[in-house]
């Protein structure tokens, strides 16, 4: 790429970083599973979504509305794309910090197909004028456009063709009741176990012609925590390592190389997630600490702490949320190598909270 005179740095390095994204998204869309034979993991919601769609197409019929729900990275993008696939039908696709009016719903509602697929990724952050409204489309097909203000506005009421709307959450309890009870299937996507990551990471690198033995792959999904995306990213940035410092092949070793370079360590912790916890066991003495004075002490927002670094030092059972504070458990003090301080209570009371 060439730059003139009166290109800035500024504005080169955010084409250089907007060009490596649109890279990175068609890379990860090109891995994507096209059918649900393809797509590995979820046996349950598999099985489940297979008989739903099965039976729809058996009846001539648009399928029922599907909300599904987990944390980022365990393929709901990908589901909702299967569905169009298995369908046979369009897919539009938007999301609900998009949708902060009534009239941009109405807008989308109004241009759909017949069977056409709707995903909405995010669906609990749409606002509640808009979910309101989308009460009805669900139920009914129909919405009630309002035209003109105060006393004399008046509803149209506008009918809709059978759509199938996909909603996507990671924080299903904050989604009301009546928009929850509006959807025919419910799935909630679990966390992969090693094997499954394995399979694939395994597939993932045929596609990407990386040739990996399996020690590389279990060593990829051993440090991805229990997310395929992050397995393929980290798979990724793998490939580059072993491209540049080696013959190409992934191997453990390699792997184990790689990720060092990367700052992810053997359980998945990568830069962030040290960083919280070795302030926690060092500068708190392993806590209670508050969450915003945490997040000071590794200077990063409160909001990347509390939805990106806890999540997961919670569930691997390395950091607690109690009443006074984040406090961090044994198993913190180990993986960091660190001694936790002396004392009757075990270190600020955390005897009191994990027990002897």
């Amino acid at each position: 790429m060439n730059w003139d005179d009166t290109t800035d740095e500024a504005t080169a390095e955010r084409l250089v970083g907007a060009s490596a994204e649109r890279e990175e998204q068609a890379v990860e869309a090109a891995l994507r599973p096209k059918d649900l034979g393809e797509f590995i993991g979820q046996e349950k919601v598999r099985e489940q979504l297979d008989l739903v769609l099965r039976a729809a197409r058996a009846r001539g019929a648009t399928a029922d509305h599907v909300l599904l729900s987990g944390a980022p990275g365990l393929g709901k993008t990908t589901l909702s794309m299967i569905i169009a696939a298995e369908m046979e039908a369009p897919i539009r696709i938007t999301s609900g910090p998009a949708i902060q009016h009534a009239g941009d719903l109405a807008a989308i509602l109004s241009s759909l197909q017949e069977g056409e697929v709707l995903f909405l990724d995010e669906i609990h952050r749409m606002s509640r004028p808009a979910e309101e409204m989308l009460y009805m489309a669900m139920e009914d097909f129909r919405v009630d456009v309002i035209v003109g203000k105060g006393p004399g506005a008046t509803a149209i009421p506008l009918e809709l063709p059978p759509f199938t709307l996909v909603g996507a959450t990671t924080r299903a309890g904050l989604l009301p009741p009546p928009l929850r009870d509006r959807f025919g299937f419910t799935a909630h996507m679990e966390f992969y176990e090693p094997p499954e990551l394995e399979r694939v990471i395994h597939r993932s690198a045929h596609l990407l012609d990386v040739e990996i033995d399996t020690g590389g792959a279990a060593e990829i999904a051993g440090r991805s925590r229990g997310t395929p995306r992050i397995a393929n990213r980290l798979l990724r940035r793998v490939r580059d390592y072993a491209q540049v410092k080696a013959d190409g092949v992934i191997t453990r070793d390699i792997a184990e190389a790689a990720l060092a370079v990367y700052e992810v360590d053997s359980r998945g912790l990568d830069r962030l997630d040290r960083g919280v916890l070795e302030a926690l066991l060092k500068l708190f003495g392993g806590g209670p600490v508050g969450l915003s004075t945490l997040a000071v002490a590794v200077g990063e927002e409160r909001e990347t702490v509390e939805e990106v670094a806890e999540p997961f030092l919670v569930r691997e059972g390395l950091l607690a949320r109690t009443p006074r504070g984040r406090v961090a458990t044994p198993a913190a003090w180990t993986h960091l190598g660190l001694a936790p301080p002396p004392g009757p209570a075990g270190g600020n009371g955390q005897q009191d909270l994990f027990g002897a």
